[in-house]
Parts: structure tokens; sequence; C-alpha cells
């Protein structure tokens, strides 16, 4: 089985919480995930594609757009991860599917719980519009500040959440897959 993670990240917060889903998705033995930035990600996916999980920094209570990633590039001396088109747009160009692939969404947040909004959802909304089956409900994974680090122990999280997604998908796998 095959799992495609697409991220978007200005920071390099995303982009780790990716890394960390795809090696607790590597943690099953039937499972192989490919991290991809999503300025050089496939639209459509591989025909061969199980999962594909789909994530991205939470900006003005959203996907970024444009103006936020432009807003985000100026916190930071730094050169940002993803430097073009986000999420967003990724998911405008991408094809519907007519084949059963499962889905997740992920998204990376400041840590304040109580705030509303999340790229996630938007990204959970989009796939599931686009024909992909959502597995498991949209995760978020917190950050301390704007420009990072991730909390304590959201890497773990992220990881196990890899796992859970990777053991899920396949015990609902046919045997012999």
């Amino acid at each position: 089985m095959r799992a495609l993670i697409v991220y978007e990240s200005m920071f390099g917060n995303t982009r780790d919480v990716a890394e960390a889903i795809a090696k607790g998705l590597g943690e099953h033995i039937r499972m192989h995930a490919d991290i991809v930035e999503v300025g050089v990600a496939p639209a459509p996916p591989p025909d061969d594609i199980d999962l594909l999980v789909v994530g991205g920094p939470t900006h003005a209570m959203g996907l970024t757009r444009p103006k936020t990633r432009t807003d985000a590039a100026g916190k930071t001396t730094e050169p940002l991860v993803s430097r073009s088109d986000g999420v967003r747009e990724w998911l405008a160009a991408l094809p519907r599917t007519e084949r059963s692939c499962g889905a997740a969404a992920f998204d990376s947040r400041i840590d304040a719980r109580w705030m509303p909004g999340s790229a996630a959802h938007g990204i959970a909304k989009r796939l599931r519009r686009k024909g992909y089956r959502l597995v498991a409900p949209a995760q978020s994974y917190f950050v301390d500040d704007m420009t990072g680090p991730l909390s304590d122990g959201e890497l773990e999280r992220a990881r196990d959440w890899g796992r859970r997604l990777g053991h899920d998908l396949a015990a609902a796998a046919p045997s012999g897959a």
C-alpha cells in the first residue's frame, strides 16, 4: 500500500509534522509513504496511491492565500519552505477522482485552542468534494507562536496519527492487497 503526503509549510513546522506522519505510516509493514512539498506535488496523484494525506498551515482561520503567504515571509529572514502556490491552489487544480482513494487532512496552527478556524477542515472539505473518502477526522498540530517551534509532544502525536492511519487503512483493505 502507498500513501502520498502533500504539504505546504512556511517555516518548516508543517513539513516536520508531515515527516512524522510518514514515519508513523511507515511503521506498518504494508505501507510506504512518499512526502512531497506542494509546489512539486503531482495533480492528480499517481494511480497506485491508496491514501492521500494533505496538510498546510492555518493562516487567518483557514487555508493560506497569496497575501497571507506574503505576510508570513515578512516574519522571518530565513527562506520559506513553500515558495509558490499553496495547498489551496493545488486542491483547486486537483481533478475529481472516480476511484476509491482514502484521504486525510492536517494543519499546523498557533497553540490557541480557543481560536476558531482550521486549514485542515478546509482541506478535508475540498478533498471530499473531489471524491476522496476521508478515513479520519482532520487533525491540528500546534506551534508555540507563528514561526514555531512545534509545541512539546506534537511530533509524537503526529507519528501516532500516522501509525493509526496506516493500521486502519490496512485493516480495511481486502486481503492480499
